[in-house]
C-alpha cells in the first residue's frame, strides 16, 4: 500500500487496538489463477510461540480455501471510519480529499483442524456475545448444531508484515483542523462523525 510518510502509522499498540475493533476484514489471495476476496471476521490472536496471527474461517463451498496450501501468501485488508472532506471547509482554496484509516496485513495462511477449530470459534462467539442479554456459548450448542462445523475451513495467518495508514488531515493547521471536525459532526452521518471523533482524539 502506498503510504505518504505523514500518514504512516508505526505505533504497534494503536494498530493492535485498530485490528481488535475493526476485525471484519477482506481476505485476499490468488485462487485458480485470479485474485479472490472474501469478507469475513479475522481476529487478532497469538500462537503458542507468541507470534501474532489472524484467525478465521470460510465455507467449504468457497473455492478460495483450495489455494491455501499451494500458495500460502495472503493479504488481509481492514478499514476503519472514512469520510469525504470538502474543500469548502478550509479558509483557503484547495481540493477535495478523503479521510480514512486502513491496515494491510501480509502473512502465511495455514489450515487448522480438530480442537483448534473449536477454540477459534469459541473465541469468536465469546467476543461478540459478551454484551448480549442471553449470550450463546459454543460449549452449550447441541451436537446437531455443531455438525455444521464440518462445512467450514478454519485457518490461521502468521503475520509477516503490517502496513498501516491513518489519514486524518494531519497536514492542516489547528484552525482548519478544528473546522473539519465541526463540519463532519454536522453531517449526522455515522462514518463522518466517527472520523470527527478520531480526529478529535488524534490531536488533543
Amino acid at each position: 500500500m502506498y503510504i505518504p510518510d505523514l500518514y504512516k502509522n508505526e505505533d504497534k499498540e494503536s494498530i493492535r487496538k485498530f485490528l481488535k475493533e475493526n476485525a471484519f476484514g477482506l481476505l485476499i489471495n490468488q485462487t485458480n489463477g485470479k485474485l479472490w476476496a472474501t469478507h469475513i471476521p479475522l481476529e487478532l490472536d497469538y500462537n503458542k510461540e507468541g507470534s501474532a496471527i489472524l484467525m478465521g474461517h470460510i465455507s467449504k463451498e468457497n473455492p478460495q480455501w483450495t489455494a491455501f496450501e499451494s500458495n500460502d501468501q495472503i493479504l488481509a485488508v481492514f478499514m476503519g471510519p472514512h469520510s469525504y472532506i470538502s474543500p469548502s471547509w478550509y479558509d483557503h482554496e484547495n481540493v477535495p480529499t478523503w479521510n480514512y484509516t486502513a491496515v494491510h496485513v501480509y502473512g502465511k495462511i495455514k489450515i487448522i483442524e480438530g480442537d483448534a477449530v473449536i477454540d477459534s470459534l469459541t473465541k469468536l462467539v465469546d467476543k461478540y456475545e459478551k454484551n448480549s442479554k442471553c449470550p450463546v456459548r459454543v460449549a452449550d450448542l447441541s451436537k446437531k448444531t455443531m455438525m455444521q462445523t464440518r462445512g467450514i475451513v478454519a485457518f490461521e495467518i502468521k503475520i509477516e508484515e503490517i502496513q498501516a495508514q491513518t489519514k486524518m488531515s494531519q497536514n492542516r493547521d489547528d484552525k482548519n483542523y478544528t473546522n473539519i471536525i465541526s463540519e463532519l459532526e454536522k453531517t449526522e452521518n455515522q462514518q463522518s462523525m466517527a472520523v470527527a471523533k478520531e480526529m478529535a482524539n488524534y490531536r488533543k
